[in-house]
């Protein structure tokens, strides 16, 4: 019998999932707990249109995840910040000062998380910054630390 899984069932499938179980085994244990629904025809046009509710937000990401990467790649940003005679800082430029200057300047939303420092910025100077925006979706800027 071909149910949907309504929660994640352990040795059969994820929430969601549409999935072969044996009659019994389907309506003695998945139905009465609320585990999965019966596959008819009302159950499986709902599970397309959400398989396709899915596949549309995920295109719509990764549409917007490529357009702030044209607007990102090889861009220059600079922050300024307090530094000694040395050129060394009095603390460290981090990503969520890097995140908020992205924002500023370009408008566009980077989680601080998402921006990839090689080695923390302690000095003046010109540093490369990794900013993820999707999966497999990368651009790459520069970061340029001048005295304030």
């Amino acid at each position: 019998m071909k149910v949907i899984l309504l929660q994640d069932v352990k040795s059969l499938g994820k929430k969601g999932e549409l999935v072969n179980a044996s009659d019994g085994y389907a309506r003695n244990f998945l139905f009465p707990r609320g585990l999965a629904k019966e596959a008819n025809a009302q159950a499986m046009n709902e599970f397309k249109n959400a398989e396709q509710s899915k596949q549309y937000k995920i295109d719509t990401a990764i549409a917007a995840a490529q357009k702030a990467k044209e607007e990102l790649e090889g861009s220059k940003f600079v922050i300024k910040a307090k530094a000694g005679e040395s050129g060394k800082l009095f603390g460290s430029i981090t990503a969520k000062e890097i995140a908020a200057e992205v924002k500023n300047r370009k408008h566009v939303d980077v989680d601080k998380r998402k921006v990839t420092l090689k080695d923390d910025i302690k000095n003046l100077g010109d540093y490369d910054v990794e900013i993820k925006l999707y999966s497999g979706i990368t651009a790459h800027c520069t970061v340029s630390v001048e005295k304030a």
